[in-house]
């Protein structure tokens, strides 16, 4: 009988993958352990392998579709051997996974021990959204774990309590709708990969959810880049500017850890552990992984854990632990001549680094000569939920102080 190829769970929080390629075509011998297709998931590409010998019968998920976790994505079996009938075996689909009734039950497969809905953040956010008591909800699959698709599909089969209309101006008005973008001759269209839309979801959570501030502070770097020299000359070694960035930011949150916070509905969760994430920015999208415990690495570590992380992060080479976990985020578009932004809290978080490019700058010295320096913006986005400006001015003034007296970075 022909082995099912179906969608692995490459994370414990993955629910769909995006088959990206497939490696091999219909009519190929394949072996055990060979690479089927790459599929994208949230922030990551994985392989999907074959597990026993034999020819790729038929590939079922078409490049760029959406499959479930354990949903058919092909058969592998002997040249000439009989298919099993789409209607009878065939893996979970967009609709299998739907919800298989929608009548209001006792909360019973969805719930961990203690009573807790076991459900996707997902789908507590869309539930929150559109009203729906997610006890009621009967999970779909086999994990016992409501989705957002489950959500969905009982919310549009459950009528809920209406709510209560707001006064309008105009009470004859349309209410108002997202214009669809018109396409125009020579537009091409782009399906989103599964990594762009996770950063398109979370990026419009956190921008939806947190109240932002930015505050920007001006720091003196031409000491900074003078003593990245000097350890160049001394050591060899050719540490980047955003090592050193990282390695201060590191310490200075150390001694702030007021900063090393999350929102977390009714309750502040205080941070142990001073977690860098680092921003990188990916052809698919941005993926941030994860420099833990970044202020008790010496520059040395922390500059070869970042280079490393980068590197395996534009190879599709991190693994689900390399992302998570951070504290604190740094983002620097210095490399590209940006001189101000503000970056968008990567929550849990409760803070983010903007950094900005190098900047020369006239300035009057004390006795009244004009001289040149170097300067740069350090951009903090904060979630004013967790803390008030007064906290991340006091850190952004520590960590001006530390960049512009960089020998106390390595004390």
């Amino acid at each position: 009988m022909a082995t099912e190829i179906r969608m692995p769970q490459f994370g414990v929080s993955m629910e769909t993958g995006t088959v990206a390629q497939w490696l091999k075509a219909e009519g190929d011998t394949v072996k055990a352990g060979d690479v089927l297709a790459s599929i994208e998931t949230e922030k990551l590409t994985n392989d999907v392998v074959s597990e026993v010998d034999g020819v790729l019968l038929k590939i079922v998920a078409q490049e760029g579709e959406d499959i479930p976790v354990q949903g058919l994505m092909a058969y592998v079996g002997q040249p000439g051997e009989a298919l099993p009938d789409a209607g009878g075996t065939a893996a979970p689909t967009a609709a299998d996974t739907a919800p298989a009734t929608v009548e209001p039950v006792p909360a019973a497969v969805g719930q961990m021990s203690g009573g807790r809905v076991k459900a996707s953040p997902l789908a507590r956010k869309i539930a929150a959204k559109l009203g729906v008591d997610l006890s009621q909800v009967t999970p779909g699959g086999t994990s016992g774990r409501i989705r957002a698709d489950d959500v969905r599909a009982y919310a549009a089969q459950v009528p809920t309590a209406p709510a209560a209309p707001a006064p309008a101006p105009d009470a004859a008005a349309p209410a108002p709708t997202a214009a669809a973008a018109e396409q125009m001759d020579g537009d091409t269209v782009e399906k989103l990969s599964g990594m762009r839309k996770v950063v398109a979801q979370r990026m419009q959570q956190s921008h939806t959810e947190i109240p932002p501030v930015t505050q920007v502070t001006k720091v003196d770097v031409t000491a900074l880049m003078q003593f990245r020299r000097e350890l160049l000359e001394k050591t060899g070694k050719k540490y980047s500017v955003n090592d050193l960035i990282l390695k201060a930011t590191a310490k200075c949150l150390a001694a702030h850890p007021e900063m090393l916070v999350s929102f977390d509905g009714s309750q502040i969760i205080h941070r142990a552990h001073v977690n860098l994430g680092m921003a990188v920015a990916l052809d698919t999208g941005l993926i941030v992984p994860v420099i833990r415990d970044a202020d008790k690495l010496s520059l040395d570590a922390l500059a070869a854990c970042a280079k490393d992380l980068a590197a395996r992060a534009k190879d599709g080479g991190l693994t689900p632990d390399d992302y998570k976990g951070s504290t604190f985020t740094v983002s620097n578009l210095g490399m590209f001549g940006i001189e101000m932004f503000t970056p968008i809290v990567n929550q849990p978080d409760a803070a983010i680094l903007g950094v900005t490019a190098v900047e020369d700058e006239l300035v009057m010295e004390a006795d009244g000569t004009i001289s040149k320096h170097q300067v740069m913006r350090l951009c903090c986005t904060f979630d004013h939920r967790a803390m008030d400006g007064a906290v991340e001015a006091r850190f952004g003034m520590a960590l001006r102080d530390l960049l512009q007296s960089p020998v106390e970075i390595l004390l």
